[in-house]
């Protein structure tokens, strides 16, 4: 990963690895708050140069730190600042929307120095949509740069007509160059080993909002600590003999807490950084999905927020239709000026099914079946829409089809114009019905039904479980490929079979909707040499036309992916393939900074060499980050029902492992702490507490302690 990136609820900052912001990186580094760029370029100078970086840590997910030191400097002849006299540490943290740093200056020479460090800052307010190249439009202007003594600021005016300002200020007498008002200067002199101290501030305004107070830097440090402590003491721990799976989770767990956000309606995560820092459907529900084990509080948040962005009616502009679940809301410039449909768009056929699968998979884990009635008219406005409007053509299938001039072609998960492409190369034409789709509608009505029957609603329960039978057996004729023994990823316009070999079939494992022979088959095909890397299970074989272990979805290996084949595999106990899914998953794992899974990697064969990074994959990444949880999950084979009052467990251990254990797991109003431990060949599953109230049926045997 070549930025640093920190976030705290809606405001977020990339950097380089040296902590400085260049507006032209492919990054697009920056400070964000509502999907516009309020700092744009930060620069430090030591006399005028550059510095030196030593180190960079972002280990700790939300302060980044670096270590640098002075270049050798000379002037006429005379030594004006001998090589690694100076060490410079950055300290950067956001609290409350504002940007915190402290640049701290310790002098390893023998001799008092004198020197000049130097900051440049400019803000050019840009829209997200413009910086990642998306789009082009009207745009406002830069109204004023505004410097002092203590402060500088830019103050901008928008096409949208929201005044937006930065404000850069910093504890030093500082003076401005005077050819250039936005490079301010600090003079210094340090004794030898003496320290000093160099505080700044920035913080964004919207017509006066989000202007955060900037707090003693100390007490903003220990406020921004404290709450990641608490968030590491109410989650479940997590020890093994393996240290990649013990640090994936670890790294997983402090990415999603920095990628959740509250607009209101609890805490849900954001899809990642840096492009996509905003409520995005699909990938805030699969997040919350992966989290239940953990922290089922990011369900009902995700739930609840992607409710109160329901469609209300019909809008080509926004592919918008009543009941349906949202793709991606922003809030920038171009947005608000309605130069793009984002206000929110709606072009996702996935979004809606996977909110009734989430909501049934929570009401399951938790009870709670108060949520489940608080959203029951949004669940049956998304039900309408899925036999509605997601059915275009009364076939039986949900599919896709853009409205919207400015919307998306794809609007299944692999969303780029060229992936859903025929065994000749061609690519297929919408509407298109795909196959994780109707897995996804299987499951919500499958599950939803068990819901409907607990509070006493049989006759929906009746409906909604005959709805899913003559899905799954529509599914099961149009879908499968007997020669491959697989499935197609889709049916094209005519109806015909899109039969490239590629992942999404995967992601039905779950459901149920397939016959258990198929989906034995599936699992096997998904961890063949032509499908899987050896790092993980790619999203095309290497036996298709359109295979390119390069590509965004075509042949790359996507971790979240992978995640719900896994649950699919843990689920219906096919032990072999998921112990291989998860051995590549961490062996990739290994390869990263922290054993932080970024959005994906290529597809590159592992026998052929090392890991190859995708060049511009988000990290950290909600359902990157979320798979990790996944792999806890699925080796303890845990699907707890609290509608039924069992809790299942299918456990394994990888072939190199010999103990998991896990405590303080919240089911139900309780919790449940297990331990898997190898003994004389086989697993023995060891419940430490169980307080949910829940009865435990393992396939292993089970001690109580």
């Amino acid at each position: 990963m070549n930025y640093r990136a920190i976030k705290e609820n809606n405001m977020f900052l990339l950097t380089n690895p040296s902590g400085n912001i260049f507006s032209e990186d492919a990054y697009g580094l920056g400070l964000y708050i509502k999907d516009t760029r309020f700092l744009s370029h930060f620069e430090t100078f030591i006399n005028g140069e550059s510095p030196i970086l030593l180190d960079s840590d972002g280990s700790s997910n939300y302060v980044s730190r670096m270590t640098l030191t002075n270049p050798h400097q000379e002037e006429n002849g005379e030594i004006k600042l001998w090589r690694e006299s100076l060490e410079v540490a950055r300290e950067q943290f956001i609290v409350e929307n504002v940007l915190y740093e402290k640049i701290s200056f310790k002098n390893y020479s023998p001799q008092s120095i004198e020197f000049t460090f130097s900051v440049k800052a400019q803000a050019d307010f840009k829209d997200m949509f413009l910086i990642r190249g998306f789009q082009s439009g009207n745009i406002g202007r830069l109204t004023e740069t505004l410097s002092d003594h203590d402060q500088l600021s830019f103050h901008y005016e928008g096409a949208d007509d929201l005044d937006r300002s930065t404000t850069l200020s910093w504890n030093q007498q500082g003076k401005a160059d005077k050819d250039d008002r936005t490079l301010i200067h600090f003079p210094f002199s340090l004794k030898p080993q003496e320290e000093k101290e160099l505080i700044l501030n920035v913080s964004a305004a919207i017509k006066d909002q989000f202007a955060g107070v900037p707090l003693n830097y100390e007490e903003a440090l220990e406020k921004l600590e404290s709450s990641h402590e608490q968030w590491n003491a109410e989650l479940p721990s997590v020890s093994s003999d393996s240290e990649v799976l013990n640090g994936s989770v670890k790294q997983g767990l402090n990415d999603l807490r920095v990628l959740l956000t509250n607009l209101g309606h609890g805490p849900f995560p954001v899809a990642g950084l840096p492009w996509f820092g905003v409520p995005f459907g699909r990938d805030s529900l699969i997040a919350a999905w992966q989290m239940l084990p953990f922290y089922p509080e990011a369900a009902k948040g995700t739930l609840f927020t992607m409710a109160s962005l329901q469609g209300t009616k019909e809008n080509e502009w926004r592919d918008e239709q009543p009941g349906k679940i949202m793709h991606e809301i922003r809030y920038g410039e171009l947005a608000n000026t309605n130069q793009v449909p984002f206000t929110p768009y709606y072009g996702t056929i996935d979004a809606t099914p996977l909110f009734l699968v989430l909501l049934s998979e929570y009401v399951k884990w938790t009870g709670d079946l108060k949520t489940f009635e608080l959203l029951q008219d949004n669940v049956d406005q998304a039900l309408e829409w899925i036999n509605k409007y997601g059915d275009r053509d009364q076939d039986g299938f949900v599919e896709y089809f853009q409205e919207s001039a400015k919307g998306i072609a794809n609007q299944g998960w692999k969303d780029s114009a060229d992936s859903v492409v025929h065994r000749s190369g061609k690519y297929a034409e919408a509407p298109i019905a795909l196959s994780e789709v109707q897995g996804y509608v299987y499951h919500a009505k499958t599950g939803l039904a068990d819901v409907y029957e607990a509070v006493r609603q049989g006759e929906k329960a009746t409906l909604l479980r005959q709805e899913a039978e003559k899905l799954s057996d529509l599914y099961e004729n149009a879908f499968w490929l007997e020669e491959e023994r697989f499935y197609a990823i889709a049916l094209d316009k005519e109806k015909k079979q899109v039969g490239s070999i590629t992942s999404n079939p995967g992601h039905t494992l779950i459901s149920g909707i397939a016959s258990e022979n198929r989906s034995r088959a599936v699992a096997e095909k998904l961890v063949s040499p032509s499908m899987f890397s050896g790092y993980g299970i790619r999203t095309m074989a290497t036996s298709e036309k359109a295979y390119n272990p390069m590509s965004y979805h075509d042949g790359s290996v996507w971790p979240h992916d992978n995640s719900l084949a896994l649950l699919g595999m843990s689920k219906r106990g096919y032990t072999k393939e998921l112990k291989t899914t998860v051995e590549g998953l961490l062996q990739a794992a290994s390869e990263f900074d922290y054993y932080r899974l970024p959005e994906l990697f290529c597809g590159y064969e592992k026998e052929k060499g090392r890991l190859i990074r995708y060049p511009v994959a988000c990290s950290p990444q909600a359902w990157a980050a979320g798979t990790s949880l996944t792999f806890i999950q699925s080796l303890l084979g845990l699907f707890p029902n609290v509608l039924t009052e069992k809790i299942i467990l299918n456990p394994t251990l990888l072939d190199d492992m010999n103990h998991l254990e896990v405590e303080k797991l919240p089911v139900g109003r309780g919790y449940l702490s297990l331990k898997l431990k190898r003994e004389d060949g086989f697993i023995r599953v060891n419940v430490l507490e169980n307080t949910t109230g829940l009865k435990v049926v393992s396939s292993q045997p089970v001690e109580s302690k």
